[in-house]
């Protein structure tokens, strides 16, 4: 039995728990930018997305990784508040294209991911215990 038949499916976890730690982190940026109106770039803060990709490597083992962490292409949501110092001459502020529902659902899923690859981590886990046992008898 090679080493990686024996830890990949603890790999594949560790790699989906370290992917959906990336993505949970942008989420919370997401969220705490939600009302950002003034970024450094200018403009206000435009909403990120994480994606992830498949890692099919004979090297390095099987997994998921972070291919990528994107803008939101979605419109800015444009809000009448002629008093706000960002507001333009008709009296509307272009605000974050964030959504709290839609990044509270997303956290969510995030969670539950980490979660059920902790869950398949130690079935992982228990089953190589398993085996070294049996080859002390």
């Amino acid at each position: 039995m090679s080493y990686y038949s024996l830890f990949s499916a603890m790999e594949v976890s560790s790699s989906g728990m370290s992917a959906e730690r990336t993505r949970l982190n942008v989420i919370a940026s997401n969220i705490a930018n939600a009302h950002v109106t003034r970024t450094i770039q200018g403009g206000p803060y435009r909403r990120k997305e994480v994606v992830f990709s498949t890692i099919l490597n004979q090297k390095i083992g099987e997994g998921v990784q972070v291919a990528g962490i994107f803008p939101d292409p979605s419109p800015f949501k444009m809000i009448y508040e002629p008093s706000h110092p960002d507001a333009n001459a008709q009296g509307f502020v272009a605000m974050p294209n964030v959504d709290i529902a839609v990044e509270m659902i997303d956290m969510i899923s995030s969670t539950r991911a980490y979660e059920a690859n902790i869950t398949a981590f130690k079935a992982a886990e228990s089953m190589a215990r398993k085996a070294l046992e049996i080859g002390r008898r």
